[in-house]
């Protein structure tokens, strides 16, 4: 609403603008919720996201069905990383290994 003037930064991209590191946003609301920030995270964001409900009997099992537990949340930064190539796609393998997840899990959106 300032026209005449040079638009303004938004808040968070100010706020991240010097951050090295990757951005994960993880929620039990839909990850669409995460999401809205992306535009304004200046190296991007990888949002995880319950986008469903009543599927688990605890809070911790849905995380897991939809892959925003703490382990999920590990190889998704992991994974950033080694877009950015800070580290080999081995140390994600490694990591996906380690903390028993499934690669091959059907997207849990879509189930």
């Amino acid at each position: 609403l300032h026209p005449s003037e040079p638009p303004r930064i938004p808040y968070v991209t100010d706020a991240l603008a010097a951050e090295p590191f990757p951005i994960v946003a993880a929620t039990d609301y839909m990850k669409i919720v995460a999401d809205q920030i992306t535009p304004y995270v200046p190296n991007g964001l990888h949002a995880l996201g319950t986008d469903g409900f009543g599927r688990s009997e605890t809070r911790e099992s849905l995380r897991r069905f939809f892959e925003v537990d703490a382990e999920s949340i590990a190889v998704a930064a992991l994974y950033e990383l080694a877009l950015r190539e800070a580290l080999p796609y081995s140390a994600v393998q490694d990591a996906i290994e380690s903390f028993g997840l499934d690669p091959e899990k059907a997207d849990p959106t879509k189930a």
